[in-house]
């Protein structure tokens, strides 16, 4: 895996777990590969996991059974939701906004775009 300098690789790892349990890798009680495995797999310290792990611990996103693992929470997948989904909301929201004050495009057609996009996902999803 590759790491962004401008954001500690704790909260990376976090990303990356947060993302595989919205895109239902991981599901709720799912074991998740051990600190040790993790470290190895993404060539980083064991204690950088352990932070990661903490932190997802505090989220609610994951919990640990002592002496056997790390497992995906119950409620993790709407946790992560609605965490990502206020992030949205306060950081990438408003340079949105922002854009499309810039380039005088109005939100119908941003709707009207969105809409053919959903269009054609549930096109591809409908010949998986």
């Amino acid at each position: 895996m590759h790491f962004d300098n401008k954001k500690p690789i704790y909260l990376q790892i976090c990303d990356m777990i947060e993302e595989n349990i919205l895109d239902e890798i991981w599901l709720a009680g799912n074991r998740i590969p051990s600190v040790r495995q993790f470290a190895v797999e993404l060539e980083v310290n064991p204690n950088t996991v352990a932070n990661a792990f903490s932190e997802l611990v505090e989220r609610k996103v994951l919990y640990n059974k002592r002496g056997i693992g790390y497992f995906v929470s119950p409620k993790a997948k709407q946790e992560v939701q609605t965490r990502v989904r206020d992030l949205f909301y306060q950081e990438e929201l408003d340079a949105l906004f922002q854009r499309m004050e810039r380039c005088a495009i109005p939100i119908e057609e941003v709707v009207k775009y969105y809409s053919e996009y959903q269009f054609k996902k549930s096109q591809v999803d409908e010949k998986e």
